[in-house]
């Protein structure tokens, strides 16, 4: 409690310093924030998981740009409710410029990423899964890299607890790289997927097992279908809001996979599916690149426009307001007209030489 002599400067200091000593601990009744960054293709499915996760009974639309959205849950009766930032990142891969703007000093402690795959387009899967991941990942070490300068310790323990996910007798410690902040993988339109020649879907299920074992994340396919969803939200909950984490496991190709991040492991993932004598003709540094090179000869990769100029949302038919339009007409006429005005006047302007 603050002193009767206390400053508002002195309580704001104390509620800070009891902020940071109590980072992490969820038994109090205090009302806790986290920020989660959804991204993945183009028309993937992210703005419905989204709002299945907050119970939102809306017709989902097309994500432009980046958008933001909030939600509030209770863990219990009587207690404060938590609040979860989501931000949506749209275009698939062609608003890679956007990544920074969510991801900040202020919340990366709390600050987790879920990529969504479309798993009914295969030849998109790796260029997407890699373009996002790799910007994503040099910002989010850019920011903590920063938040280390002015505070290493927490700098620190949020390297340190980013490897909690994977036991410590775990025989892949050495092998893995986890991503810096929490990841979920969400594979979706799966009811498409199923049907998927038995071959096909099996390099699709074994890479993205690696690739999510690998970063340490956790792996969940799942389309509109009430029970798939449902999966999908309990890792969501677990990220947004601190709701306990599942402990089941499904691996069977046959079902949609469920892997909560750690309880996988390379010796059960098996070698890249290709045969050995293809796999020594391949040259890779790494295992990551060892699974992309096989990956991509069974799935050549289509251009998905990376850093493409997007289509003017101001232009779109769908978006049409007369009176709107009007004005920005009008104001595109007199912004072309003061152009040659300004011009014609530098061509005719005389400097002294």
């Amino acid at each position: 409690m603050p002193g009767s002599s206390d400053t508002l400067w002195d309580i704001a200091k104390a509620e800070v310093e009891k902020r940071e000593n109590h980072e992490g601990d969820r038994d109090g009744l205090e009302c806790w924030e986290r920020s989660l960054f959804f991204t993945g293709n183009k028309n993937g499915g992210k703005t419905t998981i989204i709002l299945r996760c907050l119970d939102r009974d809306e017709i989902p639309k097309p994500t432009l740009a980046l958008e933001y959205t909030f939600g509030r849950r209770a863990k219990g009766h009587n207690t404060p409710k938590d609040i979860a930032h989501f931000w949506e990142l749209g275009g698939g891969t062609s608003l890679l410029d956007l990544i920074p703007i969510p991801i900040t000093t202020a919340n990366i402690r709390t600050f987790a990423v879920v990529l969504v795959l479309d798993l009914s387009k295969p030849n998109e899967l790796w260029p997407t899964m890699e373009n996002l991941l790799q910007v994503t990942r040099k910002h989010v070490d850019k920011v903590i890299t920063k938040l280390g300068q002015t505070n290493p310790k927490v700098a620190t323990e949020m390297k340190q607890k980013i490897w909690n996910s994977l036991p410590k007798d775990h025989p892949d410690r050495e092998m893995i790289d986890p991503f810096p902040v929490p990841l979920v993988i969400i594979g979706s339109k799966y009811d498409t997927f199923h049907e998927f020649d038995s071959e096909i879907k099996k390099i699709i299920y074994k890479t993205l097992r690696f690739v999510s074992h690998y970063y340490g994340a956790s792996l969940v396919f799942t389309s509109k279908s009430e029970a798939l969803l449902l999966k999908a939200r309990a890792f969501i909950n677990h990220l947004a809001f601190g709701f306990d984490r599942s402990k089941s496991m499904s691996v069977d190709q046959n079902k949609p996979l469920f892997i909560p991040a750690g309880l996988d492991s390379l010796s059960q993932i098996g070698p890249p599916p290709a045969a050995e004598s293809d796999i020594g003709k391949l040259h890779a540094q790494t295992p990551m690149e060892l699974w992309k090179k096989v990956f991509q000869k069974a799935f050549p990769p289509k251009t998905i426009g990376v850093f493409r100029e997007v289509k003017d949302p101001a232009q779109d038919p769908q978006y049409a307001e007369y009176e709107v339009d009007a004005m920005r007409t009008q104001k595109n006429q007199e912004l072309e007209q003061y152009k040659r005005n300004a011009s014609k006047t530098w061509k005719e302007m005389k400097f002294d030489s």
